[in-house]
């Protein structure tokens, strides 16, 4: 014989609780931040290798125009940070030197983060040029610095430039590239 238990006032039950949900929804965001936060830290690596790379192409520009121009590079200036000798890719005086490195490089690349004025001295995101062009350090357009900031320096010691005279000038960023970084 067959018996048949009835509970009387028992419920099917079907779906979560709002206990599990809220408990899945906390893993879920909990996961989201760590993501978020590994994630990050590859968006700076990528931008500073990025910055590295912008300004070894550069400096290529740079030779392969000095190999073509009497042993002399572009000249720098009209930026209106630190002052009117330099060239930063966050004002209008980086257009001139692009139009100089046109036959060399189709573009001349901005810093991934760049600010809206400044240099990199002054802790912003830009790329710098300078060239000496009035050869107020004993040569004129002998000599040339490219600088940026890069945002995890990872311990790197800030580099000083020596000018053709002997005067050492710097730091100004981060990065630093040159044919004469001391």
């Amino acid at each position: 014989m067959k018996t048949t238990f009835h509970v009387p006032n028992s419920k099917f039950r079907s779906g979560f609780t709002l206990i599990e949900l809220l408990v899945v929804i906390s893993v879920i965001g909990l996961l989201a931040s760590v993501i978020m936060i590994s994630l990050n830290s590859v968006r700076i690596k990528a931008r500073d290798v990025k910055r590295r790379t912008d300004l070894a192409q550069i400096s290529k520009a740079l030779e392969l125009y000095y190999n073509d121009n009497n042993d002399r590079y572009p000249g720098s200036g009209g930026a209106t940070s630190p002052n009117n000798v330099w060239t930063n890719s966050n004002d209008s005086s980086w257009n001139t030197l692009t139009t100089s490195l046109q036959p060399y490089i189709s573009k001349l690349p901005h810093d991934p983060k760049e600010s809206a004025s400044g240099y990199p001295g002054d802790g912003v995101y830009s790329y710098a040029y300078y060239s000496d062009p009035g050869g107020s350090y004993g040569c004129q357009n002998q000599q040339y610095l490219l600088t940026a900031n890069l945002e995890n320096p990872g311990g790197q010691a800030t580099q000083a430039f020596t000018t053709c005279d002997g005067t050492v000038l710097g730091p100004y960023g981060t990065l630093m590239v040159s044919n004469k970084i001391k």
